[in-house]
């Protein structure tokens, strides 16, 4: 079998499965030729040449959409499952030291009001991990990007087919209401239903965790008839609001626990939202930096249990 493999002469072709590879996964030339540092041009080069000497089309158009031919779509997923089986048998016998750079990637909230206050403390234990953090609301490609490890929140942790990537959950994030101790005072927050007297702090576009599911849960009616609303794009924007005592907002509990000891924020009701945050590391298995992602994920994992959020009230 092995002589077969090592007499085939399509093998010549090797270099054109991988620009093949990266073209069908992205479905798109200009993506491919990105990822792969070369121009669209020679991405298409290469594709007419695999297909005249393969005898085979592999790509249609459909309008400005490319789509894999049944040949195409058959070849993708063995030249797919053929150069991750290389990367992992490469990445078996290289493993770099846990000392060197270290790139990760986050919702912007979580970055700034998690892991950065906290990061001293891991370099402190490990200086000779470069660590480098990319911030995003946006679920970044890790492999695209070339980021090692990324944090992540959802109610789900499935990852797609093609991502090959370890979904690690490490807990869970209940969501509260908070506010400033002088906002609480002034606006004589007695029950939940005062809460609709108040500026309502939300994210533009949630669709999961909104005031309306929380004053449906609470049991209270007349949501629909606020007129003080503020909308702002990150959960870091949202708590830098209330802590200056504007409004109130909705906050998941590792992002404002640190606010809670220093009475900086308060939780107005111990209601929380239906909706619960799972937390989850994405990575890729068989990374050579694979004992330096370890590393970050334990002092995560550590740092994570003993900073627990124990909600106080009022």
């Amino acid at each position: 079998m092995l002589s077969w493999v090592v007499m085939d002469k399509r093998l010549k072709y090797l270099n054109a499965l991988r620009t093949f590879e990266s073209a069908a996964r992205h479905k798109s030339y200009s993506r491919a030729a990105e990822e792969l540092y070369v121009s669209q041009a020679a991405v298409s080069q290469q594709m007419r040449q695999l297909e005249q000497a393969l005898s085979v089309k592999l790509f249609m158009r459909s309008g400005r959409n490319m789509q894999l031919t049944e040949s195409g779509q058959s070849l993708f997923l063995s030249t797919h499952e053929a150069l991750n089986l290389l990367v992992k048998g490469l990445n078996g016998i290289q493993s770099e030291d846990v000392a060197g750079d270290l790139t990760i990637t986050s919702t912007q909230a979580f970055c700034s009001l998690w892991l950065m206050p906290r990061l001293f403390k891991f370099s402190q234990l490990h200086p000779d991990v470069n660590v480098r953090i990319l911030g995003s609301n946006q679920k970044e490609d890790l492999q695209k990007k070339q980021i090692d490890l990324g944090i992540r929140f959802g109610v789900k942790n499935k990852a797609s087919d093609t991502d090959n990537l370890v979904m690690e959950d490490f807990g869970e994030d209940v969501v509260y209401p908070v506010c400033s101790p002088n906002l609480l005072k002034h606006m004589w927050l007695k029950s939940p239903k005062d809460l609709l007297d108040c500026t309502l702090v939300s994210l533009a576009n949630e669709r999961l965790v909104t005031w309306e599911s929380w004053f449906e849960h609470a049991g209270v009616e007349g949501y629909e008839n606020v007129t003080k609303k503020t909308e702002v794009t990150s959960s870091d924007m949202a708590l830098s609001a209330v802590l200056s005592g504007h409004g109130v907002t909705l906050a998941a509990s590792a992002m404002f626990s640190q606010y809670i000891p220093t009475k900086q924020l308060v939780v107005p009701f111990k209601i929380k939202h239906p909706m619960i945050w799972k937390r989850y590391f994405a990575y890729d298995p068989n990374s050579v930096k694979r004992k330096r992602i370890k590393v970050f994920i334990d002092w995560v994992r550590t740092e994570m249990a003993s900073s627990e959020p124990k909600v106080l009230l009022r």
